[in-house]
């Protein structure tokens, strides 16, 4: 076991899945701490994750749950167990927050410091001197400055020091390697002025590949507990790819084109926003829901959705186009758990065998109403949002493939790309 992960939205963790998929290594997603009987049907494991929803649940939470969860990571012995975070890192001190996160997974490993690497350039993330940029479209903005994530209905991103971001949700002293200096020096010295977590600068591949170096040189010495978005797995897997680990990478599948799909969205994003109108306009069918008119009703849509998929056709649920007023409630859990039960319905009375959950909260709370007891890897989509196969033996959502994409990304045509 190379490596293990716990992912604080179901989205982020099939990022991280389909990263490692790529490189070669033998990994599995499950969706809860799995049984020695669930291990036993993924002989041959390298690496091991668990999905979950820390990034839209309070401190407290956190400190009720991710004990377990991490003492159930640590028992798998890997030398690097990865905190997965959204590579814009939004969170705050009352929901989501990372700065407890970090503080109990030194509890749990007895962490002599912790590692964050946040920037993942293959996203469009950049950390540089310790301020985090993500792309929009063609531009790329300082992250407090960024059309979507300054204006995030749950966490908004209000400013672009990691350091200064984290201080407000733990008192754990922060350090920084920045970009002049990523060298095993430089950490020391971070850690000899007393920080118990460290941040990397990472902005481009040289900057990732000399992190995994320093990483995983520390990692098999003693295991770390590490933070970070998938730009953490990229440099270790550049550090694993010098040393030979796996000796080579297997060559990914294009997704079978099917003849339908079905896509949820709750998504605010203005990037889902816009894809849900191209695909409207491209012949899928157009169903808006009112979020309170599902959360008190999810089965209500049941027999319109049902209609859609038995004549032949795709369509497209959503409960928002673009972002909401400041005024109008997210319902982040209630919605998602809503939006899962309509799911389920479907799929048990369906035949659609492709779903896109969209939004990384829903996608989160929606997977938790189904009988899906672990995800692998099956075919790229788009960076961060690949197909994955449903295990879940002896139901009908055994073989189910799904795509589950955050706000932010795919380009505009992504539920074309998704129908093939």
């Amino acid at each position: 076991m190379l490596y293990a992960y716990y992912g604080d939205d179901y989205t982020g963790s099939t990022d991280v899945l389909e990263s490692l998929s790529l490189a070669g290594i033998k990994t599995a997603l499950f969706l809860a701490p799995p049984t020695p009987e669930q291990l036993a049907e993924f002989p041959g494991l390298q690496a091991i994750g668990i999905a979950g929803d820390s990034r839209s649940r309070s401190p407290q939470w956190m400190s009720d749950h991710l004990p377990r969860t991490f003492q159930a990571l640590k028992a798998f012995g890997a030398p690097v167990t990865h905190y997965k975070t959204c590579s814009t890192f939004d969170s705050a001190p009352h929901v989501g927050s990372i700065g407890r996160a970090i503080e109990l997974g030194i509890e749990a490993f007895n962490a002599k410091f912790v590692p964050i690497i946040v920037g993942a350039p293959h996203l469009g993330r950049y950390v540089v001197f310790g301020n985090l940029f993500a792309s929009a479209g063609e531009v790329t903005y300082r992250i407090d400055r960024h059309p979507t994530m300054s204006r995030h209905p749950v966490t908004p991103m209000h400013e672009s020091d990691l350091r200064q971001h984290l201080a407000l949700q733990t008192a754990l002293p922060i350090g920084l390697v920045d970009l002049r200096d990523l060298t095993p020096a430089a950490l020391e010295a971070a850690q000899r002025d007393g920080a118990a977590a460290v941040i990397f600068d990472s902005f481009d591949t040289a900057s990732l590949k000399a992190v995994g170096a320093l990483l995983w040189d520390a990692a098999v010495l003693e295991p770390l507990f590490a933070v970070g978005s998938s730009g953490l797995t990229q440099s270790l897997i550049t550090s694993w790819q010098h040393h030979g680990i796996p000796p080579m990478a297997a060559e990914p599948k294009a997704a079978v084109s099917v003849d339908q799909i079905a896509v949820f969205s709750g998504s605010c994003s203005p990037v889902t926003q816009a894809q849900i109108a191209w695909g409207i306009n491209h012949g899928f069918d157009d169903i808006a829901l009112d979020a309170v008119e599902l959360i008190a009703n999810p089965l209500g849509p049941l027999n319109c959705v049902l209609r859609c998929l038995r004549a032949g056709r795709s369509p497209i649920l959503y409960t928002s186009m673009g972002p909401l007023e400041a005024s109008q409630n997210p319902y982040t859990e209630q919605l998602g758990v809503a939006i899962g039960k309509l799911l389920h319905a479907v799929l048990e009375q369906s035949d659609v065998r492709r779903v896109v959950l969209c939004g990384g909260d829903t996608s989160s709370h929606a997977m938790q109403q189904l009988p899906i007891r672990a995800l692998t890897y099956a075919a790229p989509m788009t960076p961060g949002a690949p197909v994955c196969t449903a295990h879940a033996a002896g139901t009908k959502f055994h073989g189910l493939q799904l795509v589950l994409k955050g706000g932010q990304v795919g380009p505009v045509d992504f539920f074309g790309v998704a129908k093939g």
